[in-house]
């Protein structure tokens, strides 16, 4: 099975408010760089879009080393909390809707084609490419900022 590095980063302008994703996989020496934005979001749903259309960018099953800066998505898997999540119809301990239901089944779905393994890194540090990942989403907000004129 094909070992693959993603690192991902989400941002937001006001939240919610534009925001940007941005991933680099890397796979054999070869790099991927992605970004996308959307016009009125959060800065969690980025980071999980970051994600998602790193690992959409896969062809086959592979081996995954995610790399995120955010607690939220790292917590959700490493610590068990998105399979309770599911197990109560999408509903949090304290029995309110899980907030981007959406986005995280869409990701559950991803994480069973690929074994995957969800690392923390501490952002706006000196991760490399974690700093890449946060330009690359930064870069988004700001040219679909200047391409709508907002």
């Amino acid at each position: 099975m094909k070992r693959v590095t993603l690192y991902t980063d989400g941002a937001c302008s006001g939240n919610p408010g534009i925001g940007g994703y941005g991933a680099v996989l890397m796979f054999n020496g070869h790099e991927k760089r992605i970004s996308g934005a959307e016009a009125e979001t959060t800065n969690n749903r980025m980071e999980l879009t970051a994600v998602i259309e790193g690992l959409k960018c896969l062809n086959q099953p592979c081996e995954v080393d995610i790399y995120s800066d955010s607690a939220y998505i790292v917590n959700a898997f490493t610590l068990g909390w998105v399979y309770s999540w599911k197990g109560a119809g999408w509903r949090k301990a304290d029995g309110k809707p899980v907030l981007n239901a959406d986005l995280w089944q869409e990701l559950m779905v991803l994480t069973e084609v690929h074994n995957v393994h969800f690392n923390k890194v501490k952002g706006h540090a000196d991760d490399e490419y974690n700093n890449i990942c946060d330009k690359l989403a930064t870069d988004a907000v700001k040219n679909f900022r200047a391409e709508n004129g907002g």
